[in-house]
């Protein structure tokens, strides 16, 4: 798994495609230009194709700039399409989901009342 300490780390996800050609430099230009996040936070940032079929994630470790990819065989990950769709940041929890394939992007809204109708 992904060497970073997750408890101190915030992570970002960037909804909609990214081209998955972008390497460790093109997706440290997104975070900093189209993000409008400083890459040497203690973060992770994530992405996925248009496919839904591979992810990526790149972070600074202190020493440099690391890059994680899953790519999957069968089905698709669960991911925000549009920045209306999402959150732009999401817990630990919600990243062992994302990589579980379930989709807590659209879990059921609480529910709150305030009297018995």
């Amino acid at each position: 798994m992904i060497r970073l300490e997750l408890g101190a780390a915030r992570i970002f996800v960037r909804p909609g495609a990214t081209d998955m050609r972008k390497q460790i430099n093109g997706l440290v230009l997104v975070v900093q230009e189209q993000m409008q996040l400083s890459p040497f936070e203690t973060a992770l940032f994530m992405f996925c194709n248009a496919q839904r079929r591979v992810l990526k994630a790149v972070y600074w470790d202190r020493t440099g700039f690391c890059l994680w990819m899953k790519r999957l065989e069968k089905g698709r990950f669960p991911w925000p399409r549009t920045a209306a769709e999402a959150r732009r940041e999401i817990g630990v929890e919600e990243l062992r989901l994302l990589l579980m394939g379930i989709d807590f992007w659209h879990r059921h809204e609480e529910l709150t009342y305030r009297e018995i109708a």
